[in-house]
């Protein structure tokens, strides 16, 4: 009996507390969805989706990279707490270390929302044969809206892509992974030349390349260590740079600060264990490595309006 309860309470537990995914854990929560893929690395899906069998319902992260293209249906997806509707010929596009969910099926009769999604590991990405200088120069425009319509053009080379790969991955010729890894680099300039476009018509000044790289790096340090370390300094030192001339350089990037940025991710942090799960306050403090519940109650409250317990309870 003392067994089953015990059971019974992690299950609950697992429930509600935000999950780190790797990509062979993600492919499990669309066991009904047509897929083709390499291994635990490549998984390209034609996701159909229903009110029965609604995906990523809890708070989670996925360790590697997302494009999501709908091709039939409306899905309210949430991205770092914010929402974001996805509909007809609009892609989608996560990053790792960021914290998604998929909020509802919205006004879609059964059967018809469809979606067409390519996720791949970290250590896939990381062995892409990709000028990360230029893919990644416009991920600020894609963290900011992570969302786009696409036009006829851009669906066509998106499809094409996507039909290769998997009549490539179907066939498993000679150097199949190979193959794979170039079409994939291909779509992802692809994609970053959408974002690129879109960036262009922004009145902001671009930063330089350099900025933009210790930006990207920055972002990588505040995802891996935000809920270990709030200074800058600890970023600084790992970047081999001053507190004071990182914080400028990631100003000028990105339009906010680097405190800014930590703080930011600190909180989301919080409002996610606050609002999806059921641990304590006290546990929350310990996570986040506060030195008391006292530190947390101000540092939350400075930045939301609200005491924690008033963010739970909202």
């Amino acid at each position: 009996m003392l067994k089953c309860l015990f059971l019974s309470k992690i299950a609950h537990m697992n429930r509600t507390i935000l999950h780190d995914l790797s990509l062979k854990q993600f492919k499990e929560h669309f066991p009904e969805s047509p897929s083709i893929g390499l291994g635990d690395d490549l998984y390209l899906m034609d996701a159909r989706l229903t009110s029965s069998h609604q995906p990523l319902q809890h708070p989670c992260r996925f360790d590697g990279l997302m494009f999501m293209y709908c091709i039939k249906g409306h899905l309210r997806i949430s991205l770092n707490l914010n929402d974001y509707d996805v509909k007809e010929n609009m892609l989608f596009v996560y990053f790792p270390g960021n914290i998604i969910k998929v909020n509802e099926i919205v006004d879609t009769p059964q059967d018809e929302v469809r979606y067409l999604v390519l996720a791949m590991s970290r250590d896939f990405l990381n062995s892409l044969r990709i000028d990360t200088s230029k893919v990644f120069n416009d991920r600020m425009a894609v963290m900011n809206t992570p969302l786009i319509s696409l036009d006829e053009s851009q669906i066509k080379i998106m499809s094409d892509h996507l039909y290769l790969m998997n009549s490539i991955i179907k066939a498993e010729p000679p150097y199949c992974r190979e193959m794979a890894s170039v079409i994939t680099s291909s779509l992802m300039y692809g994609v970053a030349g959408i974002w690129a476009r879109k960036s262009m018509e922004s009145e902001r000044d671009v930063p330089s390349s350099r900025g933009r790289m210790i930006y990207e790096q920055f972002m990588k340090l505040v995802t891996e260590y935000h809920t270990t370390f709030r200074n800058v300094g600890f970023y600084a030192d790992k970047l081999c740079l001053t507190p004071k001339y990182l914080s400028k350089l990631v100003k000028l990037a990105s339009g906010r600060s680097a405190p800014e940025w930590i703080d930011e991710y600190v909180i989301l942090e919080a409002k996610n264990l606050l609002k999806h799960s059921n641990i304590s306050i006290k546990e929350i403090v310990f996570r986040l490595n506060f030195p008391n519940q006292s530190v947390f109650y101000k540092f939350f409250k400075a930045r939301t309006g609200m005491t924690p317990s008033e963010y739970r309870n909202s």
